[in-house]
């Protein structure tokens, strides 16, 4: 390339490609700018009504974002005589291999929309989901993360819970506690569950409406076998669970019932 091809192109088509790129730049200041402007007034709409969850919001605004800013530049390459439509047969094709790449990321990122609109639960809830059990701290695109009762915070995939059973346990006002307590078999059965309603019954944070169930479960060796059942909401769960346990000794143990024993079974020779 000589001085005289650069004057040359200069005086013939350099004001041209001056004003495509002055118009180029103007084109994205603007279109931006407008981007910000839409984006930003969808979630604020999303926003005042309460039904639309924040995470939902910011996830459809993203989603907006981006296919925004992939009109604007397309509409900025025809300023500069690009054929829009080769372009868009290129991302097409581009489109296709990243999603062979990437099938399993796309398959997280499908069920996280499906997860978002349909709503089987939501931050703060305590689930089993995708096999891990715990309290929900955030629905992200990708992933959960679930933090478990033993304070191990547990990101799973959105497709493996999609695809899975979910159990929310904080769904329903109250949850049932599952116990039981075992008597021996001198002791009347009938007076035990009277006496464990009573005291199941004075148990910080156990609901009224459905009553305690104790009842006799079955029978083994030992003597009777009571189930004890009372019921309280998700966040009062461990709290009930201990204390219930710990009625369990007292009463028996101000009743004077006696520690249930394995018969001992003797054989005679022959």
């Amino acid at each position: 390339m000589n001085i005289e091809t650069v004057r040359v192109f200069i005086m013939t088509r350099g004001v041209d490609f001056a004003i495509n790129v002055i118009a180029a730049i103007a084109l994205w200041i603007v279109g931006r700018w407008l981007i910000g402007l839409v984006i930003g007034g969808m979630r604020k709409v999303l926003a005042k009504n309460g039904r639309v969850d924040p995470t939902l919001a910011h996830y459809l605004g993203s989603i907006l974002g981006a296919l925004l800013n992939l009109f604007l530049i397309l509409a900025i390459l025809q300023i500069f005589g690009v054929q829009t439509t080769s372009f868009a047969a290129l991302l097409a094709g581009l489109g296709l291999a990243i999603g062979v790449a990437w099938g399993g990321l796309l398959a997280h990122f499908a069920a996280g929309v499906f997860m978002q609109v349909l709503r089987p639960f939501k931050v703060g809830d305590f689930v089993t989901a995708g096999g891990v059990t715990g309290t929900v701290m955030e629905l992200g695109l990708f992933g959960t993360m679930i933090t478990t009762p033993d304070n191990v915070a547990t990101i799973v995939g959105n497709n493996k819970i999609f695809s899975d059973t979910i159990w929310n346990y904080s769904l329903l006002p109250t949850r049932r506690v599952e116990l039981t307590a075992k008597i021996a078999n001198g002791v009347d059965p009938l007076d035990a569950i009277a006496r464990l309603k009573v005291a199941v019954a004075a148990i910080p944070n156990v609901a009224e409406t459905p009553a305690p169930d104790v009842e006799i479960l079955s029978f083994t060796p030992e003597g009777p076998l009571l189930c004890v059942r009372p019921y309280t909401s998700t966040k009062d769960y461990w709290q009930v669970y201990f204390d219930t346990n710990r009625a369990i000794v007292e009463t028996f143990t101000q009743a004077g019932y006696p520690t249930p024993e394995t018969p001992v079974v003797r054989r005679s020779a022959a």
